[in-house]
C-alpha cells in the first residue's frame, strides 16, 4: 500500500516512523508543510517556535535529555540557526538530532539562492538529499540513526521541487518513542575552550572516519550505461538527468557530504567524460577537481535557478526540446496579472498613507513586502527577517535630522517577535529618533497562516498564551506606543506624521486581522456596493488594484461579491460617494 505525498510530508512521516519525540520549526516557504505535516501525530511534541535558532535549540535540547529530535526551517532560515549549528556539531548528540533545511532554487519565494551545502561543509556536519517522497521518508531514517551511530547532527536538504512535489510513498514501519537515560557529561555538552579543544578534534576524526564509510551508509545510487558519458548528481537534478539522459552512466549522491571520493574515483575511471549536474553552487565539482578527479560541471551549465530536462539535452546532446506552437494572439490578449495584495487586505491602506507622507519606508519579510509593488510603491529597503528596525535605526544615525524625520520601519507581528525585539531594544538603548510600524494581523501570513506567540493559538489551535504586543514594547522602552486601523488610511496618515516628528523611538501597531482567517472575513452583508448615479468613472478606486474591483467595459467599477471583504478601503478612497460599505467603518 503507497500513499502519494508531498515530499515535506513525507519527511514528516519518516520522523514519525523513526521515533522522534520534539520538532520545533519556525514556518518558512517551501518546508513549512514539514511541521504541519508532523503536527497530525499525536505522540509528536510539535510547536512553532518564535525563530529558527530557538527551534534548533529546542531541538538540541531534546537530543541531549535522550529523545530523537527534529528542527526545520528553509535555508535563510538556517543563518538564524547558524550559531547553535555550528556549535551542536562539537557537542555531539544523545538522542538523534536531524535538521531540515528546504533550499530555493529560482527564488520561488525567498530573496537569495543560497546552497545550504555550504553549511554542512563549513560545520562540519554530514548532509543527505533526497531526489523524491519516498527517500525523503526514508533518508530521514537513515539520518537518525548515523546521527546517533556517529554522534553528530545529521542535515538532510530539500529544494522547492522536491518539498512540493508528489509522489508515492511506501510507508516505513514505526518504530517506538525510545527516551535514552540522561548522561550528566560536562566535556561532552559544555563547550568551554577546554572542552571545545578536545570535541574538535573528535569532530575530525569523525568526518574521517565518515568519509570512509560514506559508500556504505550513504545510499548512493549507481547505474551503467554507456561509458562514454558519465554524471554525478544528486536531489532533484537526478531527476533531470535520468529523464534527459536515460543512456548515461549516472553516480546518483544519497550523502552529498562528505563524499564518498574512493567511488566516485572508481566511476570516473569507467566513462570516458564525467560531467557534474548540480543546481546553483559547485560543490560536488570543486571538491572532485580538489581530489584530482578530472570533471566538467559550472562551465557548462549555470549558478542560477533551476535546471530542466530542455536544459540538459541542449547542453549534453545538442537537442533541443521540442515545443508546441504557441498562439501567439491568446498570449497578446491574456491580461498581465502583477502580484497584489489580496482584497481586503489590511496592509494595503497603511501603505496607501505611507506613500502619501513620502516617508522612506525600510521594509521587512512578509506578505507586506508587496509595498514595494504598484500601486503604492511604498517601500525602500528589504533585507532579511527582523531588519527593517535595525536599518531605520542606522539611517537616523547617519543621516541629518531632515532625512531620520521621514524615515520609518515596517515589520509584521510574526516577524517582530522572530527577530525584531532586539532591534526595539537597540534603538532604545543608542536613543534613536525612528518610528516602527508593528503590522498585527492575528497570524503569520505570508507561509500560510501559522500561529505565532501573539496568535493566541498554538501549533494544533489548542489556546496558548498570547504575548501583549502593545505592553512588550513598551516593556522595551518604546516612548510611545499606539494602535491604528491600517484600512483607515487618514488615521494612519496623522499617526504617522505625529510620530516621526517626536524625538525618541515610537511604536505604531497597525492592527486588522488577516482577510483570509476567519476573524477577518467579511460576511455578504458588507460587501461594498457602488451608485452609478454618483460614479465619475474617475478610476480611483481602480488604481488601488483590489482583486474584488475591477473596471467594466463601460468604465464604472465591478464589485466581485464573492470576493470582496467589506474593508471599505475603496469607499474611503472614492471622493464622490459612490461606493458604500455595509460593515462598520473603524
Amino acid at each position: 500500500m503507497k500513499d502519494i505525498l508531498l515530499g515535506n510530508e513525507a519527511i514528516a512521516a519518516g520522523a514519525y516512523a523513526a521515533g522522534v519525540k520534539v520538532i520545533s520549526s519556525y514556518p518558512g516557504t517551501p518546508s513549512t508543510e514539514i511541521t504541519e505535516a508532523a503536527a497530525r501525530y499525536e505522540r509528536i511534541w510539535c510547536e512553532w517556535a518564535p525563530n529558527e535558532k530557538v527551534g534548533l535549540e529546542v531541538a538540541i535540547g531534546a537530543s541531549m535529555a535522550g529523545a530523537r529530535a527534529m528542527s526545520c526551517m528553509k535555508h535563510v532560515g538556517l543563518n538564524v540557526a547558524a550559531d547553535p549549528l555550528f556549535t551542536s556539531s562539537y557537542t555531539g548528540v544523545h538522542g538523534g538530532l536531524v535538521i531540515v533545511v528546504a533550499d530555493d532554487p529560482g527564488m520561488h519565494s525567498s530573496q537569495n539562492e543560497q546552497d545550504s551545502r555550504h553549511y554542512a561543509r563549513a560545520a562540519k556536519l554530514p548532509l543527505f538529499e533526497p531526489a523524491d517522497s519516498q527517500e525523503c521518508q526514508d533518508m530521514v531514517l537513515a539520518a537518525f540513526n548515523l546521527s546517533e551511530q556517529y554522534d553528530t547532527p545529521v542535515l538532510v536538504r530539500l529544494t522547492t521541487r522536491v518539498s512540493h512535489s508528489r509522489s508515492p510513498v511506501a510507508a516505513a514501519d514505526v518504530q517506538g518513542q525510545t527516551v535514552l537515560p540522561y548522561v550528566k557529561d560536562v566535556q561532552k555538552n559544555v563547550m568551554m575552550p577546554a572542552m571545545a579543544i578536545a570535541r574538535h578534534k573528535l569532530v575530525e576524526e569523525r568526518m574521517a572516519q565518515l568519509s570512509q564509510d560514506a559508500g556504505v551508509v550513504g545510499r548512493h545510487e549507481v547505474t551503467y550505461g554507456s561509458g562514454s558519458l558519465g554524471i554525478v548528481t544528486s536531489g532533484t537534478a537526478s531527476q533531470y538527468v535520468k529523464e534527459a539522459l536515460p543512456d548515461a552512466s549516472v553516480f546518483k549522491l544519497g550523502l552529498v557530504w562528505p563524499l564518498p571520493l574512493n567511488d566516485l574515483r572508481a566511476f570516473a575511471g569507467k566513462v570516458d567524460r564525467l560531467v557534474i549536474v548540480e543546481e546553483l553552487d559547485p560543490i560536488i565539482e570543486t571538491e572532485l577537481r580538489a581530489a584530482g578527479i578530472a570533471c566538467e560541471g559550472k562551465a557548462l551549465f549555470t549558478p542560477l535557478g533551476e535546471y530542466s530536462t530542455s536544459l540538459l539535452r541542449r547542453v549534453l546532446t545538442g537537442e533541443a526540446e521540442p515545443v508546441a506552437a504557441l498562439d501567439r494572439e491568446a498570449l497578446t490578449a491574456a491580461p498581465p496579472r502583477p502580484p497584489v495584495m489580496c482584497a481586503g487586505c489590511p496592509h494595503k491602506g497603511l501603505f496607501m498613507a505611507l506613500s502619501r507622507l513620502k516617508v522612506i519606508v525600510n521594509g521587512d519579510i512578509g506578505c507586506y513586502t508587496l509595498g514595494a509593488l504598484n500601486p503604492t510603491n511604498a517601500m525602500d529597503t528589504c533585507v532579511c527577517m527582523g531588519a527593517s528596525i535595525g536599518m531605520a535605526h542606522g539611517m537616523d544615525k547617519a543621516s541629518d535630522a531632515a532625512l531620520s524625520r521621514r524615515t520609518v520601519a515596517v515589520i509584521g507581528d510574526s516577524t517582530f517577535l522572530h527577530s525584531g525585539m532586539t532591534s526595539l531594544l537597540n534603538s532604545v538603548y543608542n536613543r534613536s529618533d525612528s518610528t516602527i510600524l508593528i503590522l498585527d494581523n492575528s497570524i503569520t501570513g505570508m507561509t500560510g497562516h501559522q500561529q505565532n506567540p501573539a496568535s493566541g493559538r498554538d501549533i494544533r489551535l489548542h489556546e496558548a498564551p498570547a504575548v501583549d504586543l502593545a505592553e512588550l514594547c513598551r516593556v522595551l522602552g518604546a516612548a510611545t506606543v499606539r494602535e491604528v486601523d491600517p484600512a483607515d488610511t487618514k488615521q494612519v496618515e496623522k499617526a504617522v506624521a505625529e510620530e516621526v516628528a517626536r524625538n525618541g523611538v515610537s511604536v505604531i501597531i497597525a492592527r486588522r486581522p488577516c482577510a483570509l482567517i476567519p476573524s477577518g472575513k467579511g460576511s455578504p452583508q458588507q460587501v461594498v456596493r457602488l451608485d452609478r448615479d454618483r460614479c465619475t468613472r474617475c478610476r480611483a478606486c481602480i488604481r488601488i488594484m483590489c482583486p474584488a474591483l475591477t473596471a467594466g467595459p463601460d468604465g464604472f467599477p465591478v464589485i466581485d461579491p464573492t470576493t470582496c471583504n467589506g474593508c471599505n478601503l475603496c469607499v474611503r478612497v472614492c471622493r464622490f460617494g459612490a461606493l458604500s460599505g455595509g460593515g462598520e467603518k473603524a
